[in-house]
C-alpha cells in the first residue's frame, strides 16, 4: 500500500512539473512574441490642454502651433533615431518648447496675480525611478534642465524658489533676469488665448532603443495665480512619472485635481497591478476618474512597447507623437487622433 501511494505521489508530482514547465515555456513564448513587436523608440509631446477649438484659434495660430509641435517632435526624433537616450530626448524637446513663446512654459509663461512669472518643471528616469524637479523659480532660463540637474547632481528630488535658483547658479546653468520671460509682442495674443485655456503646460515622454522610458514636464502655471501656488507639473506621480515596467506620463490641466488623484502614477499602477493596456488605463483615469471628480485636462503616455496614448477631456490639447516605424502626427482638436497602439 505504501509503495502504491509513493508511486502515485511521484507520478502526480511529475505531471505537475511537466505542466508547470509547459506553462513557463508558453509564457516565455508570449513574452518573446510581445517583445518582437516592440518599437525601437517612441516619442510623444504636448503643449497644454484647455478650451482650444477652431472658434478661438485662428488659422494662422493653428498653423504656428502645428509647426512648433513638429519642431519639438523633430528635436526628440533626431536624438532617439541617432541612438540617444530617452532622458536626453525629453529634456531637449521640452527645452525647445520652453524657448518657444507660444507655450505656457519658460519664455511664454503666463503671469501671476502680481505680474511675475513663476516656473515649475520635473523630469523622471524610468530605468532607476530617479527624479528631479524645481518649483516657483523666476530666473532660470530652462527649468527642465534645472530639474534634471537636481536629479543628477543633488541628493534631493525637489527644490523651490530662491534655493533652486542658487543651486542652478552653482551648477553653471543659465540664469536670466525675470524680464526675460516677458514678451510684449505675444502678451496680448497669449493672454486672450490663455483666458480660455489657462492650464497650459508642456511635456514629453519617450522610449529609447535601450528600453528605457523618461518623462518631462514644464509649466508657467495658472494665469493670475497667487500665494506661490504650485501645480502638478513638478510633483512626481501627479503630473510627471516614468517607470520602465509600465509607462511614462506627462500631464496638463487643472493641477489641483491631478495632484489629489495622483494621475500620472495612477495610470502606471493600473497597468502594473490590473494588467490594463496603456490606452485603457489612461482613458479610465482621464475620461472617467477625472471627469467624475470635476478635473479637466489630459496626458501623453508612452508604454514600454512604444504604444502612445494622448487622451484629454477638455475641448482640445496641443499634442503629437512619432515612432520608429515611421508613424507620426500633430493634433490640436478633439476629433483628432488620441491613441496609437497596435
Amino acid at each position: 500500500m505504501n509503495l502504491r501511494i509513493s508511486f502515485l505521489t511521484i507520478l502526480i508530482s511529475s505531471l505537475l512539473f511537466v505542466s508547470a514547465c509547459g506553462r513557463k515555456n508558453q509564457e516565455s513564448r508570449k513574452v518573446t512574441d510581445i517583445q518582437s513587436v516592440k518599437k525601437e523608440w517612441a516619442l510623444a509631446v504636448h503643449g497644454g490642454a484647455g478650451a482650444i477649438s477652431t472658434e478661438n484659434l485662428t488659422p494662422e495660430m493653428d498653423k504656428e502651433y502645428r509647426s512648433a509641435l513638429n519642431e519639438a517632435l523633430a528635436t526628440g526624433k533626431k536624438i532617439l533615431s541617432d541612438g540617444g537616450t530617452a532622458l536626453d530626448a525629453v529634456e531637449q524637446t521640452v527645452r525647445y518648447l520652453e524657448n518657444n513663446q507660444l507655450f505656457n512654459a519658460g519664455k511664454g509663461a503666463v503671469f501671476t496675480h502680481d505680474g511675475r512669472n513663476e516656473l515649475d518643471a520635473a523630469i523622471m528616469d524610468g530605468s532607476t525611478l530617479a527624479a528631479g524637479s524645481v518649483a516657483g523659480v523666476t530666473d532660470i532660463k530652462n527649468p527642465i534642465t534645472a530639474a534634471r540637474t537636481v536629479m543628477t547632481k543633488s541628493a534631493h528630488v525637489m527644490l523651490t524658489g530662491a534655493g533652486a535658483s542658487e543651486f542652478a547658479r552653482e551648477q553653471g546653468l543659465e540664469i536670466v533676469p525675470p524680464s526675460y520671460f516677458y514678451t510684449e509682442r505675444r502678451f496680448n495674443e497669449l493672454q486672450e488665448l490663455l483666458k480660455k485655456s489657462k492650464n497650459g503646460t508642456v511635456g514629453c515622454c519617450a522610449l529609447d532603443r535601450y528600453g528605457n522610458l523618461a518623462a518631462a514636464t514644464s509649466t508657467g502655471g495658472m494665469t493670475n495665480k497667487r500665494y506661490n501656488r504650485i501645480g502638478d507639473a513638478p510633483i512626481i506621480g501627479a503630473g510627471t512619472y516614468a517607470n520602465n515596467s509600465t509607462c511614462a506620463v506627462s500631464a496638463t490641466g487643472h493641477g489641483e485635481f491631478f495632484i489629489r488623484w495622483t494621475v500620472a502614477h495612477d495610470i502606471s499602477a493600473l497597468i502594473e497591478y490590473k494588467g490594463l493596456s496603456l490606452k485603457d488605463a489612461s482613458e479610465l483615469v482621464v475620461n472617467e476618474k477625472l471627469v467624475k471628480a470635476g478635473g479637466s485636462g489630459g496626458v501623453i503616455c508612452v508604454d514600454r512597447y512604444g504604444n502612445v496614448s494622448m487622451p484629454f477631456n477638455s475641448k482640445g490639447m496641443f499634442r503629437g507623437f512619432a515612432t520608429s516605424d515611421g508613424k507620426e502626427g500633430v493634433f490640436i482638436y478633439r476629433d483628432e487622433l488620441m491613441h496609437y497602439q497596435e
